[in-house]
């Protein structure tokens, strides 16, 4: 069976005055419910490998399949349907619309992809309350906590109940209690069968939060290595995030 997300041969290089090789014929498979944490230091091509996976950037050469579309033969605005209805971005700076509301930042991915208003405020309300911030829902981002605010971005990539979500650093611009709350918060997603993609610099952060560890050194897996299974540091009960069936 095919995995979840594939890349054949994949290569990207870039000619913005200087000929750069930021992925080198990567061959990487991803199955579905996998916690994988890409890493790997600055120049590593961990980037450019998310922004492929994310429909956000095409190869140079090579394919990439994402539940079973192939994202190098996609038009712009099938890339963009792509974006909306199968992938969720966690960033590691948020990118919360500061003149919207809570609620409203969690509603947009939802209202690009054309879900009915009240089946995603529906939506919307349960990730908050699960994500424990249903309290400020008509807060706006600026009088949240860098924590909160991350809170907020993971209901916002879950709205659409996404087959991968990205998270890009997700927390690099929080305190070490608000990064731990977060990184429980996805490990309780993948234990409830959410297939999570993870690109960090930090090799604690990735053997301890990933159950597979991908390297990347100059544009090429270096070290492909699966953990033992762990459990959710977080009590299933305080999250309950698993999407139900629509």
């Amino acid at each position: 069976m095919a995995g979840l997300v594939e890349l054949r041969e994949v290569s990207r290089v870039y000619d913005g005055g200087a000929h750069t090789v930021a992925l080198d014929a990567v061959t990487l498979e991803i199955e579905r419910g996998e916690f994988t944490a890409v890493m790997g230091p600055s120049g590593s091509g961990k980037s450019t490998l998310l922004n492929l996976v994310a429909g956000l950037d095409r190869p140079t050469s090579g394919r990439v399949i994402v539940d079973g579309q192939e994202l190098t033969r996609a038009s712009e605005t099938e890339l963009a349907r792509y974006r909306r209805s199968r992938v969720g971005f966690v960033f590691q700076f948020f990118n919360l619309l500061s003149n919207l509301t809570v609620l409203e930042n969690v509603l947009v991915p939802a209202e690009l992809a054309g879900v009915k208003p009240a089946e995603a405020k529906q939506r919307a309300l349960a990730l908050l309350s699960e994500l424990e911030i249903e309290g400020h829902v008509k807060a706006f981002p600026a009088n949240l906590s860098g924590g909160q605010r991350q809170r907020v971005a993971i209901a916002r990539a879950l709205v659409n109940r996404p087959a991968l979500v990205l998270a890009d650093e997700p927390t690099g611009a929080l305190d070490s209690h608000a990064g731990d709350q977060v990184m429980e918060m996805l490990d309780e997603l993948n234990s409830r069968g959410q297939t999570i993609l993870l690109v960090t610099h930090d090799p604690k952060l990735a053997t301890r939060h990933g159950r597979r560890v991908v390297t990347l050194r100059d544009g090429r897996v270096v070290d492909d290595t699966h953990l033992a299974a762990k459990r959710a540091t977080r009590p299933a009960d305080l999250i309950k995030l698993r999407a139900e069936e629509a």
